[in-house]
């Protein structure tokens, strides 16, 4: 209370009066030999500090990308290898049924959040756990992904296996062009210069199965730029809803479950699944318990790698961890 009315009476003395202590404070610690601590350099070393983690949880999610995609080929390949599983429909079905579970028992017990900021609880809609406007802003997401599964398991079909891998390493120019039509993201000349040199190579690694098949071709094509948009979509919605990647899991899943389900039904897979031989063993349903649970950790380092790095990133990621597979 004395300073701030010795200030208001004697605000010249008083300026001059700390100038004079900083001044002095300031030619001691020279004296001394104590030694200075530059404000830039603080200020650099708080930005240093912010990116080096955003870079390592985009690299952390890259990996386990990558990893997470092998486990699931490896466990995918032995149900319908191994056990001669012939629905594929059912699971993706069960996949997906087995992320809304996850995810539902972790928000119910307040393990996660679905928005970046929300606290980890229940909110009043205990069916969609978010606000259904939410819900209805994530829904060209959930279409983008119905139209990206239905073509490209469509795509197969009518084309070798070889000319098949060389067309979709076209993937990644699609996903360039669909980020900048959505999100308006631009990248540097050698990046472009990067993404024409693996289209060349893929081309030149499959030049000698060429069959040319225009339907097959554009089937392909199509199945390249739903791929493109749906991870445009991650990347453009996730920041616009505000949700994080377990809340664009959990839209997703809600949205697209009952659709695929409704279709399974149609085609008579469900009731087709009752007379599997192998459906009560206990090797098939471990199998397919971590197939789902891979199916969970990949869907999840999907949406927090794109939306962490870019759409082109997770493309490029898709296309590395075939090095570590052969014929995946």
């Amino acid at each position: 209370m004395l300073a701030v009315t010795l200030n208001l009476l004697f605000p010249h003395s008083i300026s001059r009066t700390e100038s004079e202590f900083e001044n002095s404070a300031m030619t001691s610690i020279k004296q001394e030999g104590l030694p200075l601590i530059d404000p830039s350099k603080i200020e650099l070393r708080r930005e240093t500090a912010v990116v080096l983690p955003g870079k390592r949880r985009g690299a952390h999610a890259a990996l386990g990308y990558m990893c997470s995609a092998v486990l699931l080929v490896l466990f995918n390949k032995a149900a319908l290898s191994s056990y001669s599983f012939p629905y594929v429909n059912v699971i993706t079905l069960f996949q997906m049924l087995s992320s809304c579970a996850f995810l539902y028992a972790m928000k119910r017990w307040k393990i996660i959040s679905f928005s970046e900021g929300e606290p980890q609880r229940v909110t009043s809609n205990p069916i969609t756990l978010i606000p259904l406007r939410t819900l209805v802003h994530t829904l060209p997401l959930a279409v983008s992904y119905l139209l990206y599964m239905l073509i490209t398991m469509e795509s197969v079909r009518g084309i070798n296996v070889p000319m098949y891998t060389t067309l979709r390493r076209t993937t990644v120019a699609f996903t360039m062009i669909v980020e900048y039509l959505l999100t308006g993201r631009k990248h540097s000349s050698y990046i472009v210069g990067s993404v024409g040199i693996i289209i060349l190579g893929a081309f030149v690694a499959g030049a000698r199965d060429l069959s040319f098949d225009a339907y097959s071709y554009s089937i392909v094509f199509m199945a390249n730029i739903c791929s493109a948009v749906y991870l445009a979509s991650i990347a453009h919605i996730g920041k616009s809803s505000g949700l994080n990647s377990f809340g664009l899991m959990w839209c997703n899943g809600i949205i697209c479950a009952p659709i695929l389900l409704l279709w399974t039904s149609f085609k008579g897979d469900l009731e087709a699944l009752m007379s599997f031989p192998y459906l009560y063993s206990s090797g098939f349903q471990v199998v397919m318990l971590l197939s789902c649970i891979m199916a969970f950790l990949i869907n999840y380092y999907v949406f927090l790698n794109t939306t962490l790095n870019s759409a082109l990133t997770q493309t490029i990621c898709g296309n590395l961890k075939n090095c570590f597979w052969d014929g995946s």
